[in-house]
């Protein structure tokens, strides 16, 4: 009897299972259905468009830089309503090529007409804009890449989105994410891979993913990312965009988030350096400053990002924590020359600690739990292939976790625990050690920021993870990106510019690379990167906290002078 209740318990279990596995695909499959409905609507919509106007100049619209294209409409030379079906119709082609979109924002037609309603034209006037996947729009999902957020429509516009369409901006679409954000590959289980739109075998980097492969594919002239480790970082330096991850108070798109010992931060993904700067100066107005009091009423500074004083440039090419390929510390190398020879001051700058950062400081932030708060948003989900890794380690029984993390002890120093940290991190055992993590995050701050007072630097010049990865790869390293978490544990304002591509001779020196010690970990970002020969490369500028018009400024001359090469 014991055994036939035994036999009907794990029956009856094997049916629950395979009951919400079934429920759980179908729900993915209507959110399919509905983002193909939503871009077949488009695809009819831009169809009558061109019936009605024929004449369309496509590429010459499509090839205008954001300045240029913004004067063009507000002296009323381009329609408003020819630059959106414009747009639109590229971001078709180009999902159709990377499977960048989301969705549609079909009410894009009704701020059309909105904005032509008004007197006063907003500094974004007519400007089609796409917008990541979790900031609100009214109507719509934010879906993390998480079948729990399917059912959940936004019931009003986030403040960013309020703020881009106050000045005039028509957000048009939604961009792909990994699942949970917390990855910079960019792949759920609901709506697919986005692959890199220079080399499909590439990803675009995460977690503003679908943003990178939209924009550089030419399918959008300006995105809205977020970053709170890389990820509007990473997919700029993998698809050669600018991007900036502003001071995480600096911008909102959410009124009354928790504090975060590393925040994370909203900021722009564009072409160049100037459409950034519009961007910001768009977004910081009145609008958002009343919209969230929590915003520092601090307008953008035109004349901190105009000015052509020569500045004080710190550098570095290594952090000392994971090793670059080299064609990324030939992109420093080479602009530091480019600013010195411009007659700027170079300093090196040697940032300190960044083991104890990453292992102690940055994953401790978000694993301080041993990741369980992570693990409950894929309850009732299928876990993406590429977060499969960190996933297994969280839910390792934390009796293994001390013992591996006392077997990996010896080997600290030598691995740099590049890879499995998820899994041996020390965590938070009670509210007292929270609160002791949190002052080591202020403390390590004051030390970083005294360090840069005493050599006097305007700024710093650093590398940026890439080439782009090919798929599959950043799931395998997630603490490679040292090179950016460091400035979100700092909360500065950091942004990338792309300055080179790599050549033939960058992919020869890469069968040399031997990294921190030609271990596991340094051998698979070897295969990560191999192949890329005629990607982009960028560099990192950064500047301290609330000088986002002086990183700018900086990254505007990086961008010049790479150009002038």
């Amino acid at each position: 009897a014991a055994l036939a209740l035994l036999s009907g318990s794990v029956a009856a279990l094997v049916v629950w299972k395979w009951l919400g596995r079934k429920m759980i695909q179908k729900k993915m499959e209507e959110a399919r259905r509905s983002r193909d409905e939503g871009m077949k609507k488009m695809a009819k919509a831009v169809q009558q468009f061109r019936e009605q106007v024929s004449s369309v100049q496509t590429d010459a619209i499509l090839s205008l830089p954001l300045l240029e294209l913004t004067g063009r409409l507000r002296e009323g030379s381009l329609s408003p309503r020819t630059v959106l079906y414009t747009y639109l119709e590229k971001a078709l082609e180009v999902t159709q090529q990377t499977n960048c979109l989301r969705h549609f924002i079909p009410e894009c037609e009704e701020q059309l007409q909105e904005i032509q309603r008004h007197e006063e034209k907003g500094l974004l006037y007519g400007i089609p804009v796409s917008i990541k996947d979790h900031i609100g729009h009214k109507g719509h999902l934010a879906t993390c890449g998480l079948v729990q957020c399917l059912g959940t429509l936004m019931e009003e516009d986030s403040v960013l989105v309020k703020v881009l369409k106050r000045q005039g901006a028509i957000p048009f679409a939604m961009t792909n994410v990994p699942q949970s954000l917390f990855s910079y590959d960019c792949s759920n289980p609901i709506f697919g891979q986005t692959l890199n739109p220079f080399n499909p075998q590439k990803s675009p980097g995460g977690s503003s993913g679908g943003e990178g492969a939209l924009i550089a594919g030419g399918g959008s002239i300006l995105g809205i990312g977020s970053d709170i480790g890389g990820s509007i970082r990473l997919p700029s330096s993998f698809c050669g965009l600018c991007g900036l991850k502003p001071t995480a108070e600096r911008l909102r798109w959410v009124l009354g988030l928790p504090f975060q010992p590393c925040p994370c931060a909203v900021g722009p993904m564009a072409r160049d350096v100037d459409s950034l700067a519009l961007c910001m100066k768009a977004l910081l107005c009145q609008e958002m400053f009343q919209l969230d009091p929590s915003v520092p009423p601090i307008p953008f500074n035109e004349e901190v990002y105009s000015s052509s004083t020569p500045l004080r440039v710190g550098y570095y090419d290594t952090d000392g924590y994971f090793p670059l390929p080299p064609c990324m510390r030939r992109a420093v190398k080479e602009t530091r020359r480019a600013l010195q020879a411009a007659g700027h001051q170079l300093v090196p700058f040697s940032p300190p600690r960044i083991p104890y950062v990453m292992t102690e400081l940055f994953l401790k932030t978000f694993f301080g739990d041993g990741g369980r708060a992570w693990l409950d948003v894929f309850t009732g989900d299928i876990v993406d292939p590429g977060l499969k890794p960190e996933v297994n380690s969280c839910k390792m029984p934390r009796l293994v976790k001390k013992l591996l993390a006392l077997l990996l002890k010896p080997l600290q120093f030598l691995l740099l625990l590049k890879l499995k940290d998820v899994a041996v991190i020390s965590t938070c055992r009670s509210v007292k050690e929270m609160w002791s993590h949190h002052h080591q995050i202020q403390v390590y701050r004051s030390q970083f920021i005294a360090q840069w007072k005493e050599l006097q630097l305007d700024v710093v010049l650093c590398p940026v993870l890439g080439p782009a990865f090919t798929r599959g790869y950043p799931g395998k390293l997630l603490t490679a990106i040292s090179s950016t978490m460091l400035y979100n544990v700092l909360n500065f304002p950091a942004g990338v510019v792309p300055v080179s591509t790599v050549t033939e001779a960058d992919e020869e020196e890469l069968k040399l690379y031997q990294g921190c010690c030609d271990d596991p970990w340094d051998r698979t970002l070897k295969q990560a990167v191999s192949g890329a020969v005629g990607l982009p490369v960028a560099v990192q500028c950064v500047a301290l906290p609330w000088q986002e018009e002086l990183c700018l400024r900086f990254m505007k001359e990086v961008e010049t002078l790479s150009r002038d090469r």
